[in-house]
């Protein structure tokens, strides 16, 4: 086993047709102004055009054009255990608008294992917090991911952002909806 995970790709996915490579632009990253601890793209430098800080309509994270069809939301522990119990009503509400969006995900920068674990936080209990994620998943189809690092998380979320673009332009562009002939 490695000691560490092993840095992002140059470039997550290629698309090609016919053993070509298209030649795709890239997307710009785009950061909600009230994300506290964003997530850095800084070190994706091959993967967009840009990053720029903007305030959101909905989550945290976009692409520049499809801040309509795509949006990711980000929550650290606290976050997430506060969302879900104090602040639920106006969380589920927004779950609820992130539902409508044809690309969405909420990745939680912590383990399962952590979101299992008993807190210091008296009366709240983790399979509270569990089964809300999998209401939210099988409920609203929102998708979730968890990352054991900020770091992992941004590649995640980097990589997600990404593709969806590129699958966005593929279809617009007439090239179908996969990677790679008879693939993805």
């Amino acid at each position: 086993m490695a000691e560490g995970p092993i840095p992002p790709p140059t470039i997550p996915v290629l698309a090609e047709r016919g053993g070509t490579q298209l030649k795709t632009p890239c997307p710009v990253v785009l950061v909600d102004t009230r994300e506290q601890n964003p997530l850095d793209f800084s070190r994706f430098k091959g993967w967009f055009a840009g990053i720029e800080r903007k305030a959101l309509k909905l989550g945290d994270y976009s692409i520049a054009g499809l801040e309509e069809v795509c949006v990711v939301e980000r929550k650290d522990l606290s976050d997430l255990i506060h969302s879900f119990t104090s602040d639920r009503c106006v969380f589920i509400h927004r779950l609820r608008q992130m539902a409508q969006y044809p690309h969405r995900l909420l990745l939680v920068t912590s383990t399962l294992g952590a979101i299992k674990l008993p807190y210091s936080i008296a009366g709240v209990n983790p399979n509270r917090i569990t089964q809300s994620l999998i209401a939210m998943l099988a409920g609203l189809q929102i998708p979730f991911l968890c990352s054991e690092t900020h770091a992992l998380g941004e590649e995640l979320v980097a990589s997600y952002l990404f593709q969806v673009h590129l699958y966005q332009w593929l279809e617009a562009n007439d090239y179908g909806r996969f990677l790679t002939d008879n693939d993805l």
